[in-house]
């Protein structure tokens, strides 16, 4: 039996959605570990001068904190 929890972080870079989801996964890999998946709830950008200058995304990370 494998049991999971999930956590909600919020993670942002200045060059794509990818790169904050994957900065997303990193923060998380140094207290978390066992990460399953990362469900991207939200997607936003900030706008400065009529040009992105920030990606942000809302995600919930899902790890396993009991067997495999």
């Amino acid at each position: 039996m494998s049991v999971l929890k999930v956590i909600e972080i919020l993670g942002n870079s200045t060059d794509s959605f990818e790169d904050a989801i994957q900065n997303v996964i990193n923060e998380a890999s140094k207290s978390v570990r066992n990460i399953k998946s990362v469900y991207v709830q939200d997607m936003q950008v900030s706008v400065k001068e009529g040009k992105i200058s920030e990606y942000r995304v809302n995600a919930k990370v899902t790890f396993g904190i009991v067997g495999e």
